[in-house]
C-alpha cells in the first residue's frame, strides 16, 4: 500500500477531507489525514495526525493558538509542525505522496508545507482559490505542485464536489502507484541550463551537443520562477555545472520587474563551486508591469513578444548598474567561470533591424563587467547574435572544456 498524507483543516473541511480519504483508501492506498486546524474543536472522527500533534511539532499548543488573534503566527506554527512531521515520516520511508484541500487560507498552508518537500514527491493541491489573480504563482513558488482548481467551493458533499474529490483521489493514486522515473541524476553529468523563447535555438543546439557527449541537460524557463528553482536545486547539490544563457532575472530583481528571480540569482553555483558559463539573453531588456509604466518607460524602445509580453530597452545607466551586480556575484565564485557574450545582439529579438538593437549601448555593460571581474574569470566575446550557430559553438566548446 502507498501512503498518502492528506492536509486539511478539519474544523472547516472535515467531511470533505474524510470523503477524500475514503476515496483514496478505496483505490488501494493508505490515507493519513493530518489536521491543520488552528482551533481546538472536538471533531467527530479524528485524524491520524491530530492538530494538537501538529501544533506541538511547531513549538506551541493548540489551546494557545485557539485564543490567539495572531493568524499569521498561528499559520506559521502549523506549517512548521506539519512539515517537521512529514519530513520525519519521509526519513522512515513512510510517505509516498501528499494531497491538500482548501480554500484561500487552507491552500496557503498546505502548499507552504509542500514547498519544503523534495522534487519528485507527488504533491497535489485541490483548491477553490486558484483563480484569484496573482495567487497561483504564490501557491507554486518553485515547487513541483499539481494545482487542481476545484472551481466550486469545498463546502458540502454535493455530487459536483464528490466528482472533484474523486478525480483528485484518482490523480494522487496514479502518481504514487504509477511507474515513473526516479528523480535522480548523476551530478557529474547533470547540467543546468536557463532558456527563454528568444534564445531557444541556441539552447536547443547546446543541449543536443552536450547530450551527444553523455550529459543530461535540465532546462529552466528563466522568467523568474524557473531560475529561482534552478538556484535551489544547485544549492541542494543536484547538478554539476551550469550554462546560464538567460540571466535577465538579475537586473529584474534589482528594479523589481516581472522576471524578478530573487536576491540569490547567480549565487548558488558560486557558493557550491561548480563550473559556470554565463551569458546575457534578456539582460539588456526590462519588463515592468504595464500598469506601472512611468513616463520614461513609455518613451523607451520596445519589442512586443506577444499580446501579453513587452520587452523595453534598458537604459545606459541601468546597463552599468546591472553589470556591477553581475561582477559582484560572479567574483564570489569558488569554481571556474567563463562569460560568453554575443556582440550582435543578446537574443532573437535583439538583432539588426529590430527596434531595441543597440550593440554600442551593450558595450557599456561589457566594458564595466570586464573592468570589475577578477582576472580568473574569462570574458569571451563572439562576433555573432546569440541565436547564430557560431555563438552556440563557442558555448559548447567552453562547456566541454569546463565540465570535463
Amino acid at each position: 500500500m502507498k501512503r498518502v498524507i492528506i492536509l486539511a483543516t478539519l474544523d472547516t473541511k472535515g467531511p470533505e477531507a474524510l470523503y477524500l480519504g475514503d476515496q483514496i483508501k478505496s483505490l488501494g492506498e493508505e490515507p493519513i489525514l493530518m489536521d491543520m486546524s488552528m482551533r481546538d474543536e472536538k471533531q467527530g472522527r479524528r485524524a491520524e495526525i491530530s492538530a494538537e500533534e501538529v501544533a506541538k511539532a511547531g513549538g506551541s499548543r493548540l489551546a494557545e493558538l485557539s485564543v490567539s488573534d495572531d493568524l499569521d503566527r498561528n499559520m506559521e506554527i502549523m506549517v512548521a509542525g506539519a512539515a517537521k512531521i512529514i519530513h520525519r515520516l519521509m526519513r522512515k520511508g513512510k510517505i509516498n505522496g501528499v494531497i491538500g484541500i482548501g480554500g484561500y487560507r487552507g491552500s496557503f498552508m498546505a502548499t507552504a508545507v509542500m514547498h519544503s518537500l523534495p522534487f519528485g514527491l507527488p504533491k497535489v493541491m485541490v483548491s477553490s482559490a486558484t483563480a484569484l489573480p496573482g495567487l497561483s504563482s504564490r501557491f507554486f513558488k518553485t515547487s513541483d505542485i499539481m494545482i487542481f482548481h476545484s472551481v466550486i467551493e469545498m463546502a458540502g458533499l454535493t455530487n459536483l464536489l464528490k466528482n472533484v474529490l474523486d478525480r483528485a483521489a484518482c490523480a494522487v493514486s496514479g502518481m504514487v502507484r504509477g511507474q515513473v522515473a526516479a528523480p535522480i541524476i548523476d551530478q557529474n553529468k547533470g547540467i543546468a541550463m536557463t532558456m527563454l523563447g528568444p534564445c531557444e535555438i541556441c539552447a536547443r543546439t547546446i543541449r543536443t551537443a552536450l547530450e551527444n557527449q553523455g550529459y543530461q541537460v535540465i532546462g529552466f524557463h528563466a522568467t523568474g520562477i524557473g531560475d529561482r528553482a534552478m538556484e535551489g536545486m544547485i544549492a541542494e547539490g543536484f547538478l554539476g555545472g551550469v550554462i546560464d544563457l538567460a540571466t535577465g532575472g538579475v537586473g529584474e530583481h534589482l528594479y523589481g520587474f516581472m522576471r524578478d528571480a530573487g536576491p540569490n540569482r547567480l549565487e548558488s553555483a558560486a557558493k557550491v563551486g561548480i563550473p559556470q558559463i554565463i551569458s546575457t539573453c534578456g539582460v539588456n531588456h526590462i519588463t515592468p508591469s504595464k500598469s506601472k509604466y512611468t513616463a520614461d518607460h513609455k518613451r523607451r524602445r520596445r519589442y512586443d513578444l506577444d499580446q501579453s509580453r513587452t520587452w523595453l530597452r534598458m537604459s545606459r545607466n541601468e546597463l552599468k548598474e546591472v553589470s556591477e551586480v553581475f561582477a559582484e556575484k560572479l567574483n564570489k565564485s569558488s569554481g571556474p567561470v567563463k562569460v560568453v557574450i554575443p556582440l550582435k545582439g543578446w537574443s532573437s529579438i535583439d538583432s539588426p533591424g529590430r527596434p531595441t538593437y543597440d550593440p554600442e549601448e551593450d558595450a557599456i555593460f561589457i566594458k564595466e563587467l570586464r573592468r570589475r571581474l577578477k582576472k580568473e574569470i574569462e570574458v569571451i566575446q563572439v562576433d555573432a547574435n546569440m541565436e547564430d550557430p557560431e555563438f552556440a559553438k563557442v558555448v559548447i566548446n567552453a562547456a566541454l572544456d569546463l565540465f570535463r
